[in-house]
């Protein structure tokens, strides 16, 4: 998983592994950083899509549909 072939001599080169391999955090640490990431999310949902976003997927729904009942050209019939 961590080795590469060398794309010059054919010889695997090994990749530095920066994982330690007892890198555990206690659980206080993991309940802890999952009720943080639940209050951003919960303070990202609670903003709504931005007016400025909500106008551009609204025009780009009235241009599809104004290509869907366009009338079909020579060529695309």
């Amino acid at each position: 998983m961590n080795e590469r072939k060398s794309a010059k001599s054919g010889s695997k080169m090994q990749l530095y592994d920066a994982t330690p391999k007892h890198a555990a955090l206690n659980r206080q640490i993991q309940d802890r950083i999952g009720q943080q990431l639940r209050a951003m999310y919960n303070d990202v949902v609670a903003q709504g899509i931005p007016d400025r976003f909500t106008e551009l997927l609204k025009k780009l729904d009235d241009r599809v549909e104004e290509e869907d009942q366009a009338p079909l050209d020579e060529e695309e019939r």
